[in-house]
């Protein structure tokens, strides 16, 4: 169990943020904001996809008009992204967004800021300062020597007192690296500096994979050492694509509540009689389509598949020719190889309708013992693959100073 630091709770519209309530997955839309009816239409795609809650750019007069329309019709919160111009950001509190985002690296005048800081106050409206390695203002640069941790948190600090001068104490912060570890050591020293709401992101991931595996190394670090809020994948690449990714992220992690496939698959290996790639894509596809919120494993072999995976939901092990078809780690059906994945579909529906012990009650009557004698067949005649027997009996001599 993860222990989470603890926060000051806000809300961004129906959305509780910080204060333990559930880490919270974020997007931004890649539409013109003028373009209403695309920004709608990917509003809702990234909401279906695991989005709580999404930015929309407010760049221009044309964009604020746009989420005046955009807002009243979106199924989640919307924050207006905002830069340089302190004025589209009181024109989007005026079309009637969940939040705003700051960026303090380019509006630097405090009059301005304090304008919109009241504003946001008058509506109950919080504001996420973002905080940028790539646009830091020029004197913390030369204070500190470059985009450095400790620029970073000195920016976001630095806004946040001009924000709670002006009675706004609805804030949520993010200081954004593209460098992994300058990410992780930034959110570090914030989290002791401040008990502000953190939102976790590295900046200009890239395109996955890549972009997802520095993502995950910097957002899983922190989530894990119990600090963040919420989240966000910053990939270049479909927008959609950053909302699953967070969703499955935290999932992972058991900060979320699993809604769709989670699938445990072994790596393959000499032993196993199938393409255990091809198995596992045609069974993820036909899984995925299905929506079951369920844990399923695909095992190559049936020495030690549903043993290694006997906390899975629902699985299936491929022997020579056939496939142990098992729940909770105990074999239900054996079936031909060739009917493996509709088995396990279909399985999978029974499951999820039924429930665990109704399907293990349903089992087929001496499955247990045709499974157990398949294994220990293909067991003989495979050899032992680790050598288990040979090296246990050197551990013993071993110990004995044979």
């Amino acid at each position: 169990m993860i222990e989470r630091r603890h926060t000051h709770r806000i809300r961004v519209g129906n959305v509780e943020v910080g204060g333990g309530a559930p880490v919270s997955v974020q997007s931004m839309t890649t539409t013109k904001t003028a373009d209403v009816d695309a920004t709608l239409a990917q509003v809702y795609a990234l909401g279906g996809a695991g989005a709580d809650i999404v930015r929309i750019t407010c760049n221009d007069v044309a964009a604020a008009s746009g989420l005046a329309e955009i807002v009243p019709r979106s199924p989640v919160p919307i924050i207006a992204d905002i830069h340089f111009q302190h004025r589209l950001a009181l024109a989007a509190l005026e079309a009637g967004v969940d939040g705003l985002r700051l960026n303090p690296g380019n509006i630097r005048k405090p009059a301005h800021i304090e304008e919109v800081a009241r504003a946001a106050v008058e509506r109950g409206v919080p504001i996420r300062v973002g905080v940028n390695a790539g646009s830091l203002d020029k004197d913390l640069l030369d204070r500190f020597g470059g985009p450095v941790p400790d620029a970073l948190v000195e920016s976001a600090l630095g806004e946040i007192r001009l924000l709670e001068d002006a009675g706004l104490s609805d804030i949520k912060i993010s200081v954004k690296h593209s460098h992994v570890p300058s990410m992780v050591e930034s959110y570090r020293l914030l989290s002791e500096r401040t008990e502000h709401p953190l939102h976790l992101g590295v900046t200009e991931a890239g395109p996955p994979p890549d972009g997802v595996m520095k993502s995950v190394a910097g957002i899983a670090t922190l989530l894990l050492e119990g600090i963040g809020d919420t989240i966000r994948f910053s990939l270049t690449a479909d927008p959609i694509e950053e909302a699953k990714a967070g969703r499955r992220l935290l999932e992972q992690l058991g900060l979320r509540e699993r809604t769709g496939l989670d699938l445990i698959a072994c790596p393959s290996c000499g032993r196993a009689e199938v393409d255990v790639v091809e198995l596992v894509t045609e069974a993820r596809d036909r899984l995925e389509a299905e929506g079951l919120p369920i844990q399923v494993a695909i095992m190559g072999c049936v020495v030690n598949g549903p043993g290694e995976a006997r906390e899975a939901d629902i699985g299936i092990a491929a022997g020579r020719g056939k496939g142990h078809l098992f729940i909770k780690g105990q074999v239900v059906r054996v079936v031909p190889e060739a009917e493996m994945v509709e088995a396990l579909v279909e399985e999978a529906r029974r499951l999820a309708d039924e429930g665990v012990e109704a399907r293990l009650a349903a089992a087929d009557a001496d499955t247990d013992r045709l499974a157990a004698e398949m294994a220990a067949d293909l067991r003989q005649e495979q050899g032992d693959a680790n050598r288990n027997e040979e090296r246990k009996a050197r551990v013993v001599e071993v110990a004995r100073g044979e």
